[in-house]
């Protein structure tokens, strides 16, 4: 299934050489599913906040019609993928970006295993973008994954849970749910399902999580557009007595959140 076309079209040597040599420019990934997508103005919305702020780049109304018939052409026929719109420097560089995207196999329905996360001190760059400059992130990932975790969750330097290495975390209370305040990347996945959650009467709070507080929650959970509620079994050598009451909670309000057409 694989399919990756550069302003529509498959990307010749030339082209895919200044790509992979510049690692500069941002993205947002999404799941399709029968040529829907849930969130789709919050995905033009960040790749429109990236493209002023990495490229000096204003997207239009124009252009974001431009940017929905790219990901159509690219699907071709495909009704369900993984989706990845890469904003890239153009030819010539001061001129506006190219346009990525990437059609992969979709994500599996089932969340997979809960896992096992490893703490660890980073603060991504321009944490409020999803950027390419993905090498600190993954550098932390596998340091976790050799140190026998399954993944990392990043503490800043004013220990502060910040984020994990491409998901949003989420923690319960016993009585709420409660997302950390923190200068991170705002998800897509994570913004529907708080707006799912308003809307559905569940309690929901945003507020600083200091590192010393993580052993006084229920349960914790990974969000992002692959796994909207994956479970967290334990946070470094502390295991979560989770209930499900969060996974469900979050799964509940995901079920709800409508699809838009592409």
């Amino acid at each position: 299934m694989l399919n990756v076309e550069l302003n529509g079209r498959t990307p010749d040597l030339a082209q895919l050489h200044r790509i992979t040599c510049v690692n500069y420019g941002h993205y947002t990934s999404m799941q399709v599913r029968d040529h829907r997508v849930r969130g789709l103005a919050l995905h033009l919305a960040r790749l429109a906040d990236g493209a002023e702020e990495l490229f000096g780049h204003r997207i239009g109304v124009a252009e974001e019609h431009r940017l929905l018939g790219l990901i159509r052409h690219a699907l071709g026929d495909v009704r369900d993928a993984s989706v990845r719109v890469t904003f890239v420097p153009g030819s010539p560089e001061q001129g506006p970006p190219d346009v990525l995207v990437s059609v992969s196999e979709p994500a599996p329905p089932e969340p997979g295993p809960p896992l096992r996360v490893q703490t660890v001190r980073y603060e991504r760059e321009l944490p409020e973008h999803k950027h390419v400059a993905t090498m600190g992130l993954h550098y932390r990932l596998r340091e976790a994954r050799l140190a026998g975790f399954d993944d990392a969750l990043f503490v800043g330097h004013d220990g502060r849970v910040r984020e994990g290495t491409s998901w949003n975390v989420a923690f319960w209370d016993g009585a709420q749910v409660v997302w950390p305040d923190a200068p991170v990347l705002r998800g897509v996945t994570m913004v529907l399902l708080q707006i799912a959650m308003s809307i559905n009467g569940t309690p929901w709070t945003l507020r600083p999580i200091d590192a010393e507080e993580l052993s006084s929650f229920a349960a914790a959970a990974a969000a992002n557009s692959r796994r909207p509620a994956q479970p967290i079994a334990s946070i470094d050598e502390l295991p979560l007595k989770d209930d499900g009451q969060l996974a469900e909670a979050l799964q509940v309000a995901w079920e709800t959140v409508p699809w838009d057409e592409l």
